[in-house]
């Protein structure tokens, strides 16, 4: 049953990305099928397999729910459920009474209408469908929390999946484009292939996607020579006693950064030094007295290196056309604020921007607007100050959580390594969707989820 659930996992993993992100219904509602199933399989195998025979076949874990994994799935049960009540309450038709005095915006917009009840939900049926994509995906969360802890080895075929669908995406996309082919799989799309975007529609997401593979596949090298560390008498020294898988890994994460650079995302870009900063930080050796990890250093500097020789003009034109981009941008929070400020309790609908933003929109464009370029706003926007705010709570004590996991991992533990990246990771999607959108793709959604559970797994290991 196991081995069933981790092929689905790592089906879902090659799936999701490969799929144009899973942008389309079908493509997200088959993820959303494959979790429900991996779920159904887990409580078949709970009832039917009793708990002290899964006990005793691994007798290195003998307590496979410790106590703080409970206590963080309580806190974390409570505030989800609170912010689905939220959300099920736009979904819920009101009397005209109760829904002028939750959102008087709403109320005004429809009181003409010769109806009995209301929703504060703009568009009911969007809301749904983000509703249950917001649900599975919680889902997913937690059943990865208790499926992981009872083997935290199940981790690393998943990280080798994740590495190897990274690469596979950076060698596509640089394939595509540098060969002016300019398809998308079976799509011609030469308008979107103006940089390396993998098979992804959006240069952004593909960023977005990459941002948690490269340091995550960063912990995964690294944890494989944990035990190594502080043995080396130099780099030389280190270099030689690298295996062919190490040398391997290290050459797919010099690809993916080359990938992630001429994908020409400026905050994806920007994204990546702070996430390699941060890995070049976490990852040094204090008892040498570096600053710096000279490996993290070296493959980043690789990466570069082979990039200027391809030619980084198109790449470094980019950010001379910021100033642009970025008065659209403003125009766009602007009147995304709007919103914010006619509906802000309880928001115009989860899934609703796209039927709610024409009536804000104060500039020309072409084309239709389908999100606000920043996942936060538009989150309050759509989901109100208070069903944002619980998901920052929770945001906040789950990462609270991992980094004191983490901190309290031995330097010579590869946990501590993996569970960096991850967290790493986490925090560089969340840095670049300030100024682009991340969370609402699918198949970033789905890393995401799987990354955050990973990170808590590993550091619980390491708390009492």
């Amino acid at each position: 049953m196991n081995l069933i659930i981790l092929l689905l996992i790592s089906s879902l993993l090659i799936f999701t990305p490969i799929a144009f992100g899973s942008v389309e219904l079908w493509a997200f509602s088959l993820m959303e099928l494959g979790i429900l199933l991996m779920i159904v399989l887990y409580a078949i195998q709970k009832l039917i397999v009793p708990n002290s025979q899964l006990v005793s076949q691994n007798s290195a874990f003998r307590n496979p729910c410790p106590s703080g994994r409970r206590a963080q799935s309580a806190m974390a049960v409570v505030l989800l459920c609170l912010f689905f009540l939220l959300i099920l309450l736009q979904m819920i038709p009101l009397p005209p009474e109760v829904l002028k005095g939750l959102s008087p915006k709403t109320y005004a917009l429809r009181h003409d209408l010769s109806l009995s009840t209301f929703h504060l939900s703009f568009v009911p049926f969007a809301t749904q469908i983000e509703f249950f994509k917001w649900l599975t995906l919680s889902g997913f969360f937690f059943f990865l929390l208790f499926w992981i802890s009872g083997e935290p080895k199940r981790v690393y075929p998943l990280l080798v999946v994740i590495f190897c669908v990274g690469v596979f995406e950076s060698l596509y996309g640089m394939f595509e484009f540098f060969t002016g082919h300019k398809h998308i799989l079976h799509l011609r799309a030469e308008h979107l292939v103006s940089s390396v975007t993998g098979t992804f529609i959006n240069r952004n997401a593909f960023a977005g996607y990459l941002l948690m593979v490269i340091p995550l596949s960063m912990g995964y090298l690294f944890s494989r020579e944990a035990h190594s560390i502080g043995h080396f008498s130099g780099w030389r020294h280190r270099l030689s006693s690298l295996d062919g898988r190490s040398l391997l890994i290290a050459f797919g994460i010099v690809l993916m950064i080359l990938s992630l650079l001429f994908s020409a995302s400026r905050m994806g870009i920007a994204s990546l030094l702070l996430s390699f900063s941060l890995v070049s930080l976490l990852f040094r050796n204090p008892q040498k007295g570096r600053r710096l990890s000279g490996a993290s250093v070296l493959i980043f500097g690789l990466a570069l290196l082979w990039a200027l020789w391809i030619g980084l003009d198109a790449v470094i034109s980019r950010f001379f056309t910021t100033s642009e981009s970025l008065e659209d941008r403003w125009r766009l929070w602007a009147n995304t604020f709007q919103i914010i400020r006619d509906y802000p309790f309880f928001g115009a609908g989860l899934g609703t921007f796209t039927q709610v933003f024409p009536m804000y929109r104060s500039f020309h464009i072409r084309g239709l607007v389908t999100h606000a370029e920043n996942d936060f706003l538009q989150l309050i926007a759509e989901g109100g100050v208070l069903a944002s705010g619980v998901l920052g709570i929770l945001f906040i004590y789950l990462i609270d959580r991992g980094v004191a996991g983490i901190r309290s991992l031995s330097r010579r533990d590869p946990k501590r390594y993996i569970g960096v990246g991850g967290m790493v990771g986490i925090l560089a999607l969340m840095f670049h969707s300030l100024v682009e959108r991340n969370i609402q793709i699918p198949a970033n959604a789905f890393l995401y989820t799987l990354t955050f559970a990973i990170v808590l797994n590993l550091s619980d290991r390491g708390t009492k």
